[in-house]
């Protein structure tokens, strides 16, 4: 499943891509402001950035330009404006596309698949013990027989192997549930969750940190 991080603070347009990308089996994590964003860029891998051009604390290009060093996928900006000079500068900086808001679902969900053909990166592979983990195609192999998970499974998996040795806290697990489900949640859903991903893998790599989350440990 591919990671996409939304720099962007209006709240409407965050509420409409999440449950766009959760149809289209993508990951969305979202930063609101400028520095919420450089941190996140920090502490995270990404296969694709939507970097908005005027945040609440400084602009997407001054963003980008600060944190070039740290960005190697690609990178998409939006904006309200269809200005050339604005576009034209985009395009200078690195980035792989420019999107004037308002945009049409299915024309972004188009421009991503194009931008992620720009990333080189190879998929990512993560092996524990007899368990191999496909990080991009969603496939997990025990030996040489695939395991089958649910896709709120899967995306919880993914969440934790993708943040290995660190710790990914209940609520932002319970956030992708409630995503997918609010109408059956409550403090033992996660739980569950957990326990039968556990039980499928059948190796102990899924750690329990009291009161703060879950972590994996093992790789």
């Amino acid at each position: 499943m591919k990671t996409i991080l939304l720099i962007e603070d209006n709240e409407e347009i965050i509420k409409g891509l999440d449950y766009l990308f959760l149809q289209n089996e993508f990951l969305l994590l979202t930063a609101k402001n400028y520095a919420l964003a450089k941190k996140m860029i920090m502490e995270k891998e990404y296969d694709l950035i939507l970097l908005d051009v005027m945040l609440p604390d400084g602009d997407g290009f001054s963003l980008y330009k600060e944190m070039k060093p740290n960005i190697q996928v690609p990178v998409i900006f939006l904006t309200a404006k269809d200005l050339e000079d604005n576009i034209v500068y985009g395009f200078e900086l690195g980035a792989v596309d420019y999107i004037v808001k308002p945009f049409h679902n299915r024309e972004l969900i188009l421009r991503i698949h194009n931008a992620l053909k720009y990333s080189k990166k190879e998929e990512k592979v993560v092996s524990i013990k007899d368990v191999t983990i496909y990080l991009d195609s969603m496939k997990v192999l025990k030996g040489k027989k695939e395991i089958f998970f649910t896709a709120l499974e899967y995306k919880i998996l993914f969440l934790l192997i993708k943040n290995k040795g660190r710790i990914v806290p209940r609520e932002t697990l319970m956030k992708i549930i409630w995503e997918e489900n609010e109408h059956f949640v409550n403090d033992n859903t996660l739980t569950v969750y957990i326990k039968r991903i556990r039980e499928k893998l059948g190796i102990s790599c899924i750690k329990t940190i009291k009161g703060l989350g879950y972590k994996v440990e093992c790789l």
